[in-house]
């Protein structure tokens, strides 16, 4: 027996969530969190306000929902089968993300605005920043299973060097990442797991 939506009860279409979500990166990116307002994304989006307020309670939690949902899609570590090969798959999923024409806008004004807002610097911490290093964290925990990194592996020091250097390097630095950047990273962080 299939269940039918209760009359009046609002149906969310999955086209205009994909619109909307396209709007909100798009006005995030062009011009950042603090002018990011959801008159701006309905328009975009060609939709009324209330089709994001049937989403969503306020900018913070449409922003922060749009970005945990495709931080998720875009950057989830496969199982390759060694260590080596995760912890490429990984570096190669977060340069993408650092040198994509909006996440290289979107992602450092995140981490402004999260500072100067501590609110948003919560809920930052736990849709995006949590969900992101847990998994990494199954990644080094398979690692550990399979007797390629020590049982004591400093967890926490290891999940900071999963990001830390791409992210000083294009978004703190501006420098470019050369063609053996990720290879050299990843070679040095294998180095350092295995002798610790």
């Amino acid at each position: 027996m299939t269940r039918r939506t209760p009359t009046g009860a609002a149906v969310l279409q999955t086209s205009v969530t994909e619109a909307i979500t396209e709007a909100v990166l798009d006005e995030w990116a062009e011009h950042g969190y603090g002018r990011l307002s959801m008159e701006a994304v309905a328009k975009r989006a060609g939709v009324g306000k209330s089709a994001l307020y049937r989403r969503w309670a306020s900018k913070e939690e449409m922003a922060m929902s749009v970005i945990s949902e495709i931080l998720a899609a875009e950057t989830s570590v496969p199982d390759t089968g060694s260590l080596r090969g995760d912890v490429r798959a990984a570096l190669d999923a977060i340069m993408e993300l650092y040198v994509h024409p909006r996440f290289s806008r979107i992602l450092p004004d995140l981490a402004a605005e999260a500072a100067r807002n501590p609110e948003l610097g919560h809920v930052n911490e736990s849709m995006v920043c949590t969900p992101r290093r847990e998994q990494s964290r199954v990644m080094f925990e398979r690692a550990i299973e399979r007797g390629e990194v020590p049982a004591d592996l400093d967890m926490e020091l290891v999940l900071d060097l999963v990001v830390a250097p791409i992210y000083w390097r294009l978004s703190v630095r501006r420098v470019e990442a050369g063609p053996g950047y990720l290879d050299g990273l990843t070679d040095m962080m294998i180095r350092a797991m295995s002798s610790a």
